[in-house]
């Protein structure tokens, strides 16, 4: 038979044991609970703004004048004045005086020529007054009809016929005189002189060459498909020009005034002629737009009405990603009226406010959840407070 001992002691034995586990187990901390993941996509966006929209076609080209003229000798002699603005890179006016020919012997020519009026003019008078002596001497003879012959008809015809060769020298004479003064047709820039002071020309001799100063016009190459969004061909459309001057964009306005008509065989483009008036700025303060300088072209087109405008890239398949109000993938079917650059300009599909996603996504599905920078944000900050209340009850 056991004594009290032997069942006593088992039972303290016991007793402690269940007394150790339970307090190590209250000093034991409780398991973490594990952060809920959001594993939603974050993605950025952009509000889309529908906006009025004015088509616009971009093209270049190089600056030309209106007219080049190449001066020639209309008069042989020699030159006796150039003026000090037929140089290179000159500028003249209309009617200015270039050059002057030795004129002595067109103005003894002119003289001469007078002369010869003068004379064929007296013979002429002396004949007519001989033919109406004829007359009254015929009918004083006899009663019958008289003869050209003998009214002297053919020699008035004769005398009639020098007077306006006379006449005709005269003005020969005249013009030549004019000629020896060579004057500006046009407004002009001196782009070559070929005489000198001194120098001897004959007739057809090269004088110099001038450019117009007037207007300007720049051919412009434009792709039959962008020519759809020009009115009339743009025949008479707005031109802004652009071109680099010390450094700074300088800006010209114009107007396209005809279209050449015809696709060029090698580049399949169809040519526009923009016109810019006084280039060089003599009438005006503007900044000279040089000939020979290369520019950019914006022609300005038909309206468009409201549109959106994103860039290329956001479009895929014809579709466009946006974020729904409940934070939902959608992509939205769009109608691509053109492209422009790296831009696309949307006619339909596309609502003002559309929150358009500019962010890439791996593999987009309609209706799949995403979020916003701002979300994981908020999400971060609300466990944080979590966390902060319940170290501040431990």
């Amino acid at each position: 038979m056991a004594s009290p001992k032997q069942i006593i002691l088992p039972i303290v034995v016991i007793t402690i044991a269940v007394a150790a586990a339970v307090g190590f187990s209250s000093m034991k901390k409780p398991p973490e609970e594990k952060e809920e993941m959001d594993n939603r996509p974050v993605v950025a966006i952009e509000v889309n703004q529908m906006v009025d929209y004015t088509h616009k076609v971009n093209s270049y080209g190089v600056v030309t004048g209106k007219y080049e003229t190449q001066l020639v000798a209309q008069v042989s002699g020699e030159i006796k004045f150039i003026s000090d603005a037929f140089v290179r890179g000159g500028f003249i006016r209309k009617g200015e005086v270039l050059a002057k020919v030795d004129a002595i012997d067109y103005e003894a020519a002119l003289i001469d020529a007078q002369a010869s009026v003068a004379n064929a003019q007296s013979a002429l008078i002396l004949e007519k007054a001989q033919g109406k002596v004829a007359e009254r001497e015929w009918a004083r003879i006899t009663n019958g009809t008289p003869t050209e012959l003998s009214l002297r008809k053919p020699q008035l015809a004769q005398e009639i016929a020098r007077l306006k060769s006379a006449e005709a020298q005269l003005k020969r004479a005249k013009r030549n005189l004019e000629r020896t003064v060579i004057r500006a047709p046009y407004d002009a820039l001196i782009e070559a002189r070929d005489i000198g002071l001194g120098s001897y020309v004959n007739v057809g001799n090269p004088l110099g060459k001038i450019i117009s100063v007037e207007t300007a016009e720049i051919r412009l190459p434009v792709a039959d498909k962008e020519l759809s969004f020009l009115s009339d061909q743009g025949q008479l459309s707005d031109v802004e020009i652009k071109t680099q001057l010390a450094g700074k964009t300088r800006v010209w306005q114009g107007k396209i005034i005809r279209s050449e008509g015809v696709v060029d065989k090698n580049s399949r483009m169809t040519y526009l002629v923009a016109q810019i008036i006084d280039p060089y700025g003599l009438n005006s303060d503007k900044a000279p737009l040089k000939f020979g300088s290369y520019v950019t072209a914006t022609i300005s087109g038909d309206q468009a009405g409201q549109v959106s405008v994103i860039p290329r890239h956001l479009i895929n398949e014809g579709k466009v990603a946006l974020l729904s109000e409940d934070r939902l993938l959608k992509l939205a079917p769009v109608t691509i009226l053109r492209e422009s650059g790296s831009n696309a300009i949307i006619s339909s599909g596309l609502k003002d406010g559309d929150k358009i996603i500019i962010s890439a996504l791996d593999y987009p599905l309609e209706g799949m959840e995403l979020a916003l920078p701002e979300d994981k944000q908020n999400k971060t900050d609300e466990v944080d407070a979590v966390e902060t209340q319940l170290a501040e009850k431990q």
